[in-house]
């Protein structure tokens, strides 16, 4: 039986599905949220939905083959018409994101940033007031010097964690490491994300800062849509 979660993410999945429309490019993104939004995109597809798709991960760019969605590249297509993927946390005031569990928040980005509309899907337990109340802040840096970098984003408040997979340390798609880094609420969350970036060895950041159009949110008594500033998802 689906669990009461994975019921939440499937109807905000559904409802972030009624944004697409037939010709579009997509950004299609990575984790459990994300993986939904492809099943339900590709049951539209199944009924005739001319599109084609930009994955941030080889886990979600195989989901998509086995389930009959076309996929292209950059190479392709330098813009993305809408992109759709989930958050770990959302601050309600701005929209502002961390993501990065999934460990593809490098790709993720690019995607996001590419995008001409951004849409995230979240339940309701993804919101807080403020960044970093319950998650790490992703950070991908370079498996060369780690140590050093690490020892660096210390010195800004974090306390990092080397992420692990079952054999060792997680390799990210781009063969990178990732530091989970634990700041606690963040007071300044695109402050934060500049120094982050400015740190040598850092590859890239979990911080999305103001580039969210919409957030589609499932709650216990329905789907509502927060509204952010780039772009318009009407």
């Amino acid at each position: 039986m689906t669990s009461d979660p994975d019921r939440l993410k499937r109807a905000a999945a559904a409802r972030a599905i009624e944004f697409v429309e037939s010709g579009m490019v997509l950004g299609l993104g990575t984790g459990s949220t994300a993986a939904f939004v492809v099943e339900e995109l590709a049951a539209r597809v199944a009924c005739g939905l001319s599109i084609i798709a930009i994955p941030t991960s080889e886990r979600t760019a195989g989901l998509a083959r086995r389930l009959g969605i076309p996929l292209t590249s950059f190479a392709e297509h330098h813009r993305i018409d809408l992109a759709i993927d989930g958050a770990d946390e959302v601050q309600r005031s701005t929209l502002d994101l961390i993501k990065g569990r999934g460990g593809a928040l490098l790709r993720e980005k690019i995607v996001a940033a590419a995008s001409r509309r951004f849409i995230v899907v979240v339940d309701q337990e993804k919101l807080v007031d403020r960044l970093g109340e319950h998650n790490s802040v992703p950070v991908e840096v370079a498996q060369f010097g780690w140590q050093a970098t690490a020892a660096s984003l210390a010195k800004l408040g974090a306390e990092p964690d080397l992420r692990q997979a079952s054999e060792g340390p997680f390799i990210t798609d781009g063969g990178n490491l990732i530091l989970d880094c634990r700041f606690g609420p963040i007071d300044d969350p695109e402050r934060t994300e500049r120094l982050i970036k400015m740190t040598v060895g850092v590859v890239e950041n979990g911080l999305f800062i103001g580039r969210s159009s919409a957030v589609i949110v499932a709650t216990d008594s329905g789907v509502d849509i927060m509204t952010g500033g780039k772009g318009n998802v009407a």
